[in-house]
């Protein structure tokens, strides 16, 4: 099966994001937070913090609980998901389309390797302003987002010329 040249594109920057993420999240825990010390988290500037946070949620820390199957039943489902993102990337008709698939893909493989080393996802990002604080997250997370909405873009204008 030949891969289109889309699609090549889209695997080798989910390849970039799976390494900036992996690597991000070794200069974390092996140099701000070492052994997992207790830190309360590092101020960078008046808005985000350096934080630990072991996520054994999904996003946001959604179902975020010390289930012993929940690891597991987590990577069954990023299993599935990059499977069905993986095949639309096969198809993917545009550069955009390429890119979002790859930031999802690299994202969710990602997190996938923290749940299979740590049992948890590691996050370390926090950004609060103007009162609001967002939960913790990472390079993998944001890629994933980025990605959902470049498509949720993408096929909400297919939508309006299908109209």
């Amino acid at each position: 099966m030949k891969i289109s040249s889309l699609a090549q594109r889209g695997l080798i920057l989910a390849l970039i994001i799976l390494i900036a993420d992996q690597v991000s999240k070794y200069f974390v825990l092996q140099y701000l937070f070492e052994r997992q010390a207790a830190v309360t988290g590092i101020e960078v500037t008046s808005f985000f913090n350096l934080v630990l946070v072991w996520n054994r949620g999904v996003s946001f820390g959604l179902f975020n609980h010390d289930a012993v199957l929940m690891p597991f039943l987590l990577m069954a489902l990023a299993a599935v998901l990059v499977t069905m993102v993986l095949r639309w990337l096969l198809r993917a008709e545009t550069q955009f389309e390429a890119i979002a698939f790859g930031l999802i893909i690299g994202g969710a493989i990602g997190n996938v390797i923290d749940r299979i080393r740590f049992g948890a996802v590691v996050d370390f990002l926090d950004f609060h302003a103007f009162g609001q604080h967002w939960p913790a997250f990472n390079v993998a997370d944001s890629a994933i987002v980025v990605g959902a909405g470049i498509i949720l873009y993408l096929w909400g204008l297919k939508g309006k010329k299908d109209a």
